[in-house]
């Protein structure tokens, strides 16, 4: 069942930091990033209930070339990503099942 994904504001902060930094490290890091984060929600969209789920109601799918995690919510109507964040984060930080 494929969902359309929606983005939570802060996603677009998420994204903007790491692309940043990204592209400190060397130029294009950044886009090859953006580049499999897109890859990662492609995924979440044709296949939104593949990854597993870590906190009441929300799933991680976490990104093979880069480690960060894609966090999200698998609503009847659409998948809602609420934050892409760094794997290294404390799960303290982790986004929580707002129901």
């Amino acid at each position: 069942m494929a969902l359309p994904a929606v983005f939570r504001y802060r996603v677009k902060y998420d994204l903007q930091a790491a692309v940043d930094w990204y592209e400190e490290q060397r130029a294009g890091l950044g886009e090859d990033f953006l580049a499999s984060v897109r890859s990662t929600f492609r995924t979440i969209e044709l296949h939104p209930e593949l990854y597993a789920i870590v906190h009441g109601e929300v799933r991680r799918a976490v990104m093979s070339r880069f480690p960060f995690a894609v966090f999200y919510l698998v609503e009847p109507t659409r998948a809602v990503v609420l934050r892409v964040l760094h794997t290294a984060r404390n799960p303290e930080l982790w986004p929580k099942s707002p129901r």
